[in-house]
């Protein structure tokens, strides 16, 4: 396995210019998780202004401008450029189409930026369109492997296989291509043929309205009794589509229901003598960023699960009530087959609680030994860990103990994002110019 190399930290440019595609913050349910990663990181941008950096951003037509309020934040946006929608054309000719009209708005950002002085210029996205033969350097965050992780589900069309070559190939091409996790850099690489030194790994965060509401006390017990809840239960916190292992989630509760728990390994046999001392346990499903067709599929799958009363169905919650429910629950469930950013787990150890998760991309890392890592498609095993947790006793004490002094070390914040985010511009720009100055030096 090649490995990844840890890069040299390369200070921050000043008098950076940035081209930024922010048309996922215009239609967040088409991609929640890009959506948040750009309000957060440019939130923290505008709270920590570098010197001479600005911001070139693209947005599309016809929808609010969401650079407005990060300006009015202290994000300094130099240009604007509106793009036309591309979104009802057939998705892989929409990405095509993207790629022109990106390197349209690419030159007007490259001269203004030369017209202003700025030290260097580079582009960013967080999703999956780049100019056509960009000749700015790329930088490119990887939030999803999901396309090739789970082929049969998400390449399963000739159209669905044609966008992600696509994309896999602006990712090959990309100056650096950021991940969340080390785990997700080798997946990265190997799936994608990403050369090494061009990956650069900068963890997410927590925001700190999510650690205080989730600790407050207060407000766990209100949400408790607004959803009729007793004082103990397990919640699952994520969105739900294929990327989750909710099958395996069902059949390990219908285990549980019909007293499967002692079809676990031996050692956790012990655990499931001591169930009838806490009573049946109580999974809640919080699903985000959830449309009404999601909802619906996930009451389906619920209603036909076959776990009855072990489940229930969370209404939809404010980022801030949900962040309470987690953290008034014995341990968080996220069972998964590909889960590149693992912000659900993040979450839930940011405020002290235990995760119960697949062994499934960056998941295993960020846990470690505030959790239980299970195979994914186990329901025996994942019905022992839930249990070894509900039922309580050293371990799952351990594991608690171990969740809090995560919580209570110095957080992780959007700040260390930005700054990590903006040594990587740095390094894209350094690099190009170096190139461009190798090209343009008479050979000798």
């Amino acid at each position: 396995m090649t490995r990844l190399v840890a890069r040299r930290r390369v200070k921050p440019v000043a008098g950076t210019r940035v081209v930024i595609d922010l048309r996922p913050l215009q239609e967040p349910e088409r991609t929640p998780i890009t959506a948040d990663y750009l309000a957060h990181l440019l939130s923290a941008f505008a709270a920590n202004p570098l010197d001479g950096e600005s911001f070139f951003v693209l947005t599309r037509t016809l929808r609010a401008d969401p650079s407005v309020s990060f300006e009015a934040a202290g994000l300094p946006v130099a240009a604007r450029r509106r793009l036309p929608p591309t979104s009802r054309v057939f998705r892989s000719a929409g990405l095509t189409l993207d790629s022109f009209l990106l390197r349209g708005a690419e030159l007007g950002a490259s001269r203004g930026a030369r017209e202003a002085g700025a030290a260097g210029t580079v582009y960013h996205t967080a999703g999956w369109a780049v100019p056509l033969a960009s000749g700015l350097p790329v930088v490119a965050t990887l939030l999803d492997l999901a396309p090739w992780e789970l082929p049969s589900v998400y390449a399963a069309s000739a159209a669905a296989r044609f966008g992600h070559r696509l994309r896999a190939r602006v990712l090959h091409d990309a100056s650096r291509v950021i991940v969340c996790s080390r785990q997700t850099a080798e997946s990265a690489r190997r799936r994608l043929h990403l050369p090494p030194e061009r990956i650069s790994i900068v963890p997410l965060a927590v925001d700190e309205v999510f650690r205080s509401a989730g600790r407050d006390e207060a407000r766990r017990k209100s949400v408790r009794e607004r959803l009729g809840l007793p004082e103990r239960y397990l919640v699952f916190s994520g969105r739900y589509d294929a990327r989750r292992d909710m099958g395996t989630l069902f059949r390990a509760l219908r285990l549980w229901q019909e007293g499967g728990v002692e079809a676990a390994p031996r050692r956790r046999r012990r655990t499931a003598t001591r169930q009838e001392d806490v009573g049946p346990p109580l999974l809640i499903l919080a699903a985000e960023h959830e449309t009404d067709d999601d909802r619906l599929a996930l009451q389906r799958a619920a209603a036909h699960s076959g776990a009855g009363p072990l489940l229930r169905l969370a209404p939809a919650l404010g980022r801030e009530d949900r962040a309470a429910l987690i953290g008034g629950s014995q341990a968080l469930v996220h069972p998964s087959l590909s889960e590149a950013t693992g912000l659900p787990a993040l979450e839930a150890l940011s405020l002290g609680v235990p995760v119960i998760c697949s062994r499934a991309g960056a998941l295993p890392e960020i846990v470690s030994s505030a959790g239980i890592v299970v195979e994914p498609r186990d329901p025996a095993r994942l019905v022992a860990a839930m249990s070894t947790l509900w039922a309580g006793g050293s371990l799952a004490d351990r594991l608690r103990r171990q969740a809090l002094r995560r919580a209570d070390a110095a957080p992780r914040t959007w700040s260390d994002v930005a700054r990590e985010t903006r040594e990587v511009y740095a390094a894209a720009a350094i690099e190009r110019a170096g190139e461009s100055a190798a090209r343009s030096s008479p050979r000798r």
